[in-house]
C-alpha cells in the first residue's frame, strides 16, 4: 500500500516525502517536473535510503495516472500538483484553471476506478480572503482575488461534492499559510525559477549577493512597523502535518478543514532582522508600492490541528532563517549546481 504524492517533486511535496518515509509509509511520486526537478528524487534517496518510484507524467493526463495506479496499490492522494503564481495567474488565467482543476478532476476519477478514497488536499489561506485574523477553519470563505486563489477555492468545493456523494470519500483540506525553510541536511528546499515571487527565497539570495536589494512592498500597513505581516511556518512542520491528515483520514470519512500555521505573524522586517541575526548578513532593503491584492496582514488558529490531529508546529523563526540560508548556501542555483 502506497501514498501518491501528485507534484512530489515540489518544495511541499519534497519534504512530505521525507515525513511519510520517516513515519513508515511507501511513497511514490508522479511530478511533470514543469516547476520542479527530477534531482529531487536523489536527493530524497540520499536523506531517507529509500528508492521512491518516480513517474514523469502530468496528473491531468488520465492514462498516465492509470499506469501509475496499475503498477501500485494506491491507498491515499496527497495533491500537490498545481501551478501557484498569483501574478503569472492574473496574466494566463485559462492556464491556471485547465491545469489546476483538470488536476483534481482527473485524480478522483482514477482513485474512483481503483477504488481509493483517501484525499490530502493542499489548500491555501488565500480561501480566508481579507478576514481579520486569526484564521480559524469555521470562517466563511471569500471569493480570492486572482485566479489561482480560486482554484483552490473551487478545489475545496469540488472535493467536498465527492465526498458528500460518497459516503466512503475521506478528504482533509489542509490550509497552509506561508511555509519557509529547508530541510536540515540542505539537500532539499524551495527553489523557484526566475525572480522569486516569495520574500525568503528573495532574501536569501539578496544575502548571497546575487541581487542588490530586497523589496518590502508597503511600508503604510496598519501593522506593528508598517509592513506585511503572515504566519510563517518551517516547512518541515507543514510537510509533518500531512502524515497526521493521513492517520485522520484512515479513521474518518466526509471533509474535514485544517490550518497548518504558527498562530501569529511577523512583519516582514521582523523576518529581515531575525534574519541578520541569526544568519549575521546585512540585507539591503528598498521600499516599494504595495502590490495589488496585498492585504495587511494574516495568520492562522492553529487550534483545531492540535486538538484533532495532535499537530504543532516545533520549529520557530531562527529555525527557519538558519535552514534557508544553509540551503541557499549549498545550492546557489536550486537544483541546477
Amino acid at each position: 500500500m502506497a501514498i501518491l504524492l501528485a507534484g512530489g517533486c515540489g518544495y511541499i511535496g519534497s519534504h512530505t516525502a521525507v515525513e511519510l518515509i520517516q513515519a513508515g509509509y511507501e511513497v511514490v511520486i508522479a511530478d511533470n517536473l514543469s516547476n520542479s526537478s527530477a534531482k529531487v528524487i536523489d536527493r530524497l534517496f540520499s536523506i531517507t535510503g529509500v528508492h521512491i518510484p518516480f513517474y514523469e507524467i502530468d496528473v491531468c493526463d488520465r492514462v498516465g495516472l492509470e499506469q501509475v495506479f496499475q503498477q501500485h496499490k494506491i491507498e491515499a492522494v496527497i495533491h500537490f500538483a498545481a501551478l501557484k503564481s498569483i501574478s503569472e495567474s492574473v496574466e494566463l488565467p485559462v492556464l491556471y484553471y485547465r491545469n489546476n482543476l483538470d488536476a483534481v478532476l482527473s485524480l478522483i476519477e482514477v482513485m474512483n476506478q481503483f477504488s481509493c478514497k483517501r484525499f490530502v488536499f493542499s489548500s491555501s489561506a488565500t480561501v480566508y480572503g481579507d478576514a481579520t485574523p486569526p484564521c480559524v477553519e469555521t470562517m466563511p470563505t471569500a471569493l480570492p482575488t486572482n485566479p489561482y486563489g480560486r482554484t483552490k477555492l473551487m478545489t475545496e468545493q469540488i472535493l467536498s461534492d465527492v465526498a458528500l456523494a460518497d459516503k466512503d470519500f475521506s478528504v482533509v483540506l489542509l490550509r497552509y499559510f506561508n511555509p519557509i525553510g529547508a530541510h536540515e541536511s540542505g539537500l532539499i528546499g524551495e527553489a523557484p525559477s526566475g525572480v522569486p515571487a516569495n520574500l525568503f527565497p528573495y532574501l536569501t539570495q539578496v544575502a548571497a549577493g546575487e541581487r542588490a536589494y530586497l523589496n518590502i512592498y508597503g511600508d503604510d500597513y496598519p501593522t506593528v512597523d508598517g509592513t506585511g505581516v503572515r504566519d510563517y511556518i518551517h516547512v518541515c512542520d507543514l510537510a509533518a502535518g500531512h502524515v497526521y491528515a493521513l492517520d485522520y483520514a484512515a479513521q474518518h470519512t466526509g471533509v474535514e478543514i485544517f490550518n497548518l500555521g504558527l498562530g501569529f505573524g511577523y512583519s516582514v522586517r521582523q523576518v529581515v532582522a531575525a534574519f541578520e541575526r541569526v544568519v549575521g548578513i546585512p540585507i539591503p532593503t528598498r521600499i516599494a508600492p504595495r502590490r495589488a491584492g496585498d492585504i495587511a496582514e494574516s495568520f492562522s488558529n492553529p487550534a483545531k490541528a492540535q486538538q484533532v490531529l495532535g499537530w504543532k508546529a516545533k520549529r520557530n523563526m531562527d529555525d527557519m532563517c538558519r535552514d534557508a540560508w544553509r540551503w541557499q548556501k549549498m545550492n546557489p542555483h536550486g537544483y541546477a549546481d
